[in-house]
């Protein structure tokens, strides 16, 4: 890989990705798979890992952008990465057994899904009140801690059959049991995607699988580009606009998914 038209498709995907991510926390990590397989033409577990990778990364620089901003919910996270890492290994392992155009098509009909629960309510007001949300001192219930990673083992789960980080349930899980924003939720989520993230590349080296030198850094380097953007971005968004533009990258990349592998 190194003339141009195999080099800007890497570059403009990342882009796409980073702008994503930034935006919305999970949307990222939606289109990163498909844009490996489709666009740049990886095999699909070559993709996985190497989808897992590049989110991760570009996750983690997003949430180091905000971490003197007060933005990110530090115990949530804590609680709902853990539960992730423990499971982003079984569902990598899992998904060396399931045929590729399975896997897929299973995916967009998620996609399709969680973009339905969002455009009808999880756009996240700030005065959403969850099972989990702080009390007048500030603490939470018992058992939120717990809530908080069970829902993180299902992202990890999805991330390890789909090389996603799991934004797209992280997202309104997190709006959902701490009753937060939705700004706060996405800043959350980009550092639960990196920590997940870590479990699932370190699994996927350990079974062997390599990871593309070249296209990782080109699509790594659009990446960050494009997370740059989408924080700007974002932070001149309405909570319910973003929700909506969280949909419909959703219902885009599931109408991509079913058309294509179920069919």
């Amino acid at each position: 890989m190194g003339d141009w038209p195999s080099i800007l498709p890497a570059a403009v995907s990342g882009g796409v990705v980073g702008i994503s991510l930034g935006l919305t926390g999970g949307g990222g990590s939606i289109l990163a798979l498909p844009l490996l397989v489709y666009v740049l033409g990886l095999p699909l577990r070559t993709a996985v890992a190497l989808s897992l990778a590049v989110v991760g990364a570009t996750a983690g620089f997003g949430a180091a952008l905000r971490l003197g901003k007060s933005d990110i919910d530090w115990p949530a996270g804590a609680a709902f990465a853990a539960g992730g890492m423990a499971l982003a290994p079984l569902g990598m392992e899992f998904g060396r057994f399931v045929p590729p155009h399975v896997l897929l098509s299973i995916f967009g009909a998620i996609m399709a899904f969680v973009g339905w629960r969002m455009w009808r309510g999880g756009a996240g007001g700030s005065d959403a009140v969850g099972p989990c949300t702080r009390r007048a001192d500030g603490r939470r219930g018992r058992g939120c801690h717990i809530r908080l990673a069970v829902a993180g083992m299902g992202a990890g789960l999805l991330s390890g059959l789909f090389g996603i980080g799991g934004g797209f349930v992280i997202v309104p899980a997190l709006i959902y049991v701490t009753g937060t924003t939705i700004h706060r939720a996405v800043a959350t989520s980009l550092l639960v995607i990196f920590l997940i993230s870590i479990s699932g590349v370190v699994t996927s080296l350990l079974q062997g699988n390599e990871l593309p030198l070249t296209e990782s850094m080109i699509f790594l380097t659009g990446a960050f580009l494009g997370m740059l953007a989408g924080t700007r971005l974002r932070s001149r968004l309405a909570g319910p606009l973003l929700g909506r533009v969280f949909a419909f990258a959703l219902w885009a990349i599931a109408i991509l998914l079913i058309f294509k592998n179920a069919l």
